[in-house]
């Protein structure tokens, strides 16, 4: 389904430009003597290396082993199912289910099974949903029941059913791209809105970020914060840049919150693949502060080793009076995905956070917290509970003493079958923004969008 993005963020869930394979779209020759033995054994061990390499998370370069394994063997079922995993894995989802279905034309018999439950992920995120319905149910058939447990086949199907009742009470999707200016192509996520409205942080993996390196994990450009304003004239954000004082690095970068006052913000920073600044020990969560002379100052890491830990901890979000933060740990990984915990501050001093209980988190991933600014609701994202695909956004209600509702989801004016994230509500301006899937052709970037809320009440826990 929809990948979970923590990004940074996240994240993560990532998305990329790929290459076209031209050689599938040839005329495939009829399995026979052809392939000569030496190629076939030699396209096994080719293939055993490009599925290490998509184990180790190298996609790209995964995909460009999978494409000569086609080559040794070009009958074989192997590589297009490997191609189509790397391109699912990539988001280039109309790809992904050219390949798998190549896949099984070349022998429907000898398939892995497994590649029902990747045809019905992909049929899922192109928003064919019978379709997925259908290859699901076939991936819970003919799949031993230990890995169909591991793969939740069976919540996936639950997904599906939720995404078509939900099609069918006919809600529709309130939000709009943010345009050309702000999404780029690239992954663009992670968006704050100033308190005069005025100004837009946003976090993007675009080229041009500092230092222009890629990431060696994922083999995508590491994230920067960016800036735009608005253009009352233009009736557009524009003035794009992530020129912003000394608070982008050579690493991955990313804005989370801004006090009222807009004179402190919350940042998630990760650098430990790059040359400089003071290692993090994973994701860690960063304070900045503007001065008078109208520049934010270096980030500084918030000094509390039982928030800033050795796992991923980020995607800070902080009541008004800033004495509550809510973020995002998977500091129990072992056991469980990411987890949003609640920390108090008393006297200027955080303190040890806590786990939200269960009605917010589920063994699945939570990510991406907004809290408003009265500490009432939360947002988040999560793929645990209930929803039209992958990570849907949901919110409940703090009743105090920790005690939350159950988490509700938002529905199908926000929620679609993709990834949907980063979701952030500004009361006062009626308005909502969050990152989301855009589709265009067989591929897709993370884009950033704007929700008309004025009709918006909070539903009631069911």
């Amino acid at each position: 389904m929809k990948r979970f993005l923590i990004y940074f963020t996240f994240l993560t869930l990532t998305f990329s430009q790929s290459f076209a394979f031209t050689t599938s779209e040839k005329i495939r020759p009829d399995d026979s003597t052809s392939t000569k033995i030496l190629d076939k054994s030699a396209a096994l061990i080719m293939l055993e290396e490009g599925k290490k390499l998509f184990n180790e998370g190298k996609t790209k370069d995964a995909l460009i082993q999978f494409r000569l394994v086609a080559l040794k063997d070009p009958n074989s079922w192997r590589p297009p199912y490997w191609i189509s995993n790397c391109h699912y894995s990539l988001s280039n989802f109309g790809f992904a289910l050219k390949y798998a279905n190549d896949a099984v034309a070349l022998n429907n018999d000898d398939v892995d099974p497994e590649i029902f439950e990747l045809l019905g992920k992909t049929y899922h995120h192109l928003g064919m949903i019978d379709s997925a319905l259908i290859n699901f149910e076939k991936a819970q058939l003919l799949m031993p029941s230990l890995r169909s447990k591991d793969l939740n086949v069976l919540g996936k199907i639950e997904q599906c059913k939720f995404a078509k009742q939900t099609i069918d009470k006919g809600d529709v999707l309130k939000r709009k791209s943010l345009g050309s200016e702000i999404n780029s192509g690239y992954d663009e996520y992670a968006p704050f809105i100033s308190s005069d409205g005025n100004t837009l942080y946003f976090t993007s993996r675009r080229n041009d970020t500092k230092g222009a390196n890629a990431n060696p994990d994922d083999q995508e450009y590491f994230e920067d914060i960016y800036k735009a304003y608005w253009n009352e004239k233009g009736l557009k954000w524009d003035s794009v840049t992530n020129d912003i004082d000394r608070i982008n690095s050579n690493g991955f970068d990313s804005f989370s919150h801004m006090s009222e006052d807009g004179l402190t913000a919350w940042l998630t920073i990760n650098n430990t693949y790059v040359k400089g600044r003071k290692k993090t020990k994973g994701s860690d969560i960063f304070e900045i502060t503007f001065s008078n002379k109208g520049k934010w100052s270096s980030p500084k890491p918030i000094n509390n080793t039982y928030i800033n830990s050795t796992f991923f901890d980020g995607s800070p979000t902080i009541t008004a009076d800033g004495n509550t933060m809510y973020f995002v740990s998977d500091r129990k990984g072992k056991k469980r995905s990411t987890d949003i915990y609640v920390v108090q501050k008393i006297e200027d001093v955080w303190g040890e956070p806590i786990v939200l209980s269960d009605s917010v988190n589920t063994s699945e991933g939570e990510t991406t917290p907004f809290i408003t600014p009265d500490g009432r609701y939360l947002f988040f994202s999560s793929n645990g509970h209930i929803g039209m695909g992958g990570m849907d956004i949901f919110v409940s209600e703090n009743l105090g003493n920790g005690q939350w509702t159950k988490a509700v989801n938002l529905g199908g004016f926000v929620n679609t079958v993709n990834n949907d994230t980063h979701f952030k509500y500004f009361e006062k301006f009626k308005k909502a923004y969050l990152a989301g899937y855009e589709l265009i052709g067989k591929k897709s970037s993370v884009d950033i969008y704007e929700v008309d809320m004025s009709d918006f009440k909070f539903p009631l826990a069911y």
